[in-house]
């Protein structure tokens, strides 16, 4: 077994080489640069447009205008970016946001995030990811895993039914154990960073809990935690709860500095 101590080495290596930190502190593995992200972002927003159709009017203003407040509370490097946002007509009840500065909210978020605070909580929760480099993580861990079970299968010389067998649960094993736990962590990660960003901006952070109880109640079955991407609402609620006082306090410090988003929810 002496490939084992070399495929180590080979991962602390490369984890050396490209760790970075979250504002969070947290430790990251990033293996892309920014322009690659960026990139990989513009297409995904481009592959958005074409497959699903946009609406303007009332709505995009109002989406556009929960986004820009929040965008005006980021650093200045991401601020300068030219963040552009749609309104996607799509009645699953979802939003994001990609690198290179790419916000999409579906109509049916619109459904259940019915005034300005409901939403930024969304936007702010999604731009939080961008500003946290979760997709350059989240591809670094699936490159980094991939290569790994790769080295694995020819160190092992594996072949046949029974090695192709013995991967495919080597590879259940790394999704489970590696994969998900990384976007677990990345949602709760979101949620902190975008507890501060909408509370910055002056929209009202206990806005966030009524949202997460709407979609509970709006939501059906889930799969188990340990097999979902994203924390349970229950869990995602107390941790929103435990960092509300934080973001209660920098909420009334924006809004004695004039902060106060005025956007209409279209009716």
């Amino acid at each position: 077994m002496r490939w084992i101590p070399r495929l180590a080495v080979g991962v602390i290596c490369i984890t050396l080489a490209a760790c970075s930190s979250s504002p969070t502190g947290r430790q990251q593995l990033t293996l892309y640069s920014d322009e690659q992200l960026n990139q990989m972002g513009q297409q995904a927003f481009n592959q958005y447009q074409q497959e699903l159709p946009t609406v303007g009017g009332a709505t995009h203003r109002f989406a556009e205008c929960v986004a820009s407040a929040l965008v005006a509370e980021l650093p200045q490097q991401q601020q300068a970016q030219n963040w552009q946002i749609r309104v996607f007509e799509d009645d699953s009840a979802n939003a994001f946001a990609l690198p290179g500065g790419y916000i999409g909210v579906n109509t049916g978020l619109l459904k259940i995030a019915t005034n300005q605070d409901q939403l930024a909580a969304v936007i702010g929760h999604e731009i939080a990811h961008v500003l946290a480099n979760h997709a350059n993580e989240r591809v670094s861990t699936q490159s980094a895993t991939q290569l790994g079970l790769s080295v694995l299968q020819s160190a092992t010389g594996m072949q046949g039914a029974q090695g192709e067998q013995l991967m495919g649960l080597l590879g259940a094993g790394a999704q489970y154990g590696i994969l998900l736990p990384f976007s677990r962590r990345h949602e709760s990660e979101a949620d902190t960073i975008g507890l501060s960003l909408m509370a910055s901006a002056g929209f009202d952070p206990q806005a966030s809990v009524e949202l997460w109880e709407k979609m509970e109640a709006a939501g059906g079955a889930q799969p188990p935690v340990w097999m979902s991407t994203h924390p349970s609402q229950g869990q995602r609620i107390g941790g929103l709860e435990s960092g509300m006082n934080e973001a209660m306090a920098r909420y009334e410090q924006a809004r004695s500095a004039g902060k106060r988003p005025n956007c209409s929810y279209p009716g």
